[in-house]
């Protein structure tokens, strides 16, 4: 099986996981609700968010190149409860995790050094003899990669001059403070095809998407401070995100008014690298206990690609998120088309239209309706 249908296959059965494990939810306010209180059969992955909890699961399908199928009981195609049942593959991922944890205490402090990924990089059997293809094989550098290898004489500045001045200018930025968008989704959940999303932002950092799914709403809502989640797919019908997940919703709604992204990072490193024949320029900021984040620009000044992590369970997930067909709106050029890659699937907004400068009322951006059940 490819590995892009490996991909939409694991976020398809996943739904049908969620709907069956979910017993309840958080109400707003409220401490965000624990893996064990969701699911039923946890044993090793207890005492971590439930979004925590399904991006593990992603880290195992990108690790192993699986899909739900791949260790669950035969049964779940017709019975959602037979995701509870233990198979002699979850078994052995609740002592591999054991046996990954006991390394990571023993040999680096109980960092995370060592993760799913570092043994079985995308197959399901790590393997133990050297590939000469591999060792003799061209070199070429991950434009992806964390670690970055920073040019001792780049600087920030000028790549987000730059950057702003191909937007359109700082002045004309500066009095972009709202918009609304509308345009097509395409997803996991919609079988390949389109169907209406519309996207509200707000100046500094508030941004609401509504995908109007045949069965209701899907929305994801950040007011500046938290978001939630309600959505036909999640684990719970409204859902709140914690951790990394929280900050990428809060990054997103920041990457609406590009203006102020460089001073939301205290840290800010230059390098460059190649995606796709393409000269790229690479800034990464970072902010203290937070993990990184990469930014890419090509040769016109354009960001093309954000690059972000997530620290789960059992290692670091990216999502990848590429800016494409900038169109100029009120002056300011905007990205029309967004495709959004992670472990867990890929989702494309194809945007026809955006009105700028827009009054929108605070309930947008509010906590939302739980998704409908039926």
């Amino acid at each position: 099986m490819r590995r892009s249908a490996i991909s939409a296959f694991l976020a398809i059965v996943m739904f049908f996981l969620v709907l069956m494990s979910a017993r309840g939810q958080a109400a707003p306010g409220q401490k965000p609700q624990m893996s064990e209180d969701v699911f039923k059969s946890v044993q090793v992955l207890r005492g971590i968010p439930v979004d925590e909890f399904m991006d593990t699961m992603g880290m195992f399908a990108s690790s192993l190149g699986y899909d739900c199928a791949s260790c669950h009981d035969d049964g779940i195609a017709s019975d959602r409860a037979a995701f509870a049942i233990t198979t002699p593959a979850i078994q052995r991922a609740r002592q591999m995790i054991l046996m990954m944890n006991a390394l990571n205490r023993a040999n680096f402090s109980g960092e995370q050094r060592v993760t799913c990924f570092t043994c079985h990089r995308g197959s399901y059997r790590p393997e133990t003899v050297p590939n000469l293809a591999l060792q003799y094989g061209e070199l070429t550098d991950d434009p992806n990669a964390m670690i970055i290898l920073p040019d001792r004489n780049g600087s920030a500045d000028p790549i987000f001059a730059k950057y702003i001045q191909a937007l359109g200018g700082a002045e004309r930025l500066a009095k972009l403070t709202s918009f609304a968008a509308k345009g097509t989704y395409t997803g996991f959940t919609t079988s390949g095809a389109g169907v209406r999303v519309e996207i509200f932002a707000k100046a500094p950092n508030q941004r609401t998407q509504i995908i109007h799914m045949p069965e209701g709403d899907s929305t994801k809502s950040y007011d500046g401070h938290n978001c939630w989640v309600a959505e036909k797919w999640r684990p719970l019908p409204l859902m709140p995100l914690t951790g990394g997940n929280l900050e990428g919703a809060r990054l997103d709604a920041l990457m609406s008014f590009p203006a102020q992204i460089q001073k939301a990072f205290s840290q800010w490193q230059a390098t460059s690298t190649t995606i796709e024949d393409r000269k790229i320029q690479v800034l990464q900021g970072t902010n203290t206990g937070q993990l990184p984040v990469n930014l890419y620009f090509d040769e016109a000044g354009l960001l093309v690609r954000l690059l972000r992590w997530n620290k789960v369970a059992v290692g670091t997930i990216p999502t990848q998120i590429d800016y494409s067909d900038y169109r100029e709106v009120a002056g300011v050029k905007m990205p029309f088309h967004i495709v959004v890659t992670w472990t867990d699937g890929q989702d494309t907004f194809e945007l026809s239209d955006i009105q700028p400068n827009v009054p929108i009322d605070a309930p947008k951006f509010a906590t939302p309706a739980p998704f409908p059940s039926h």
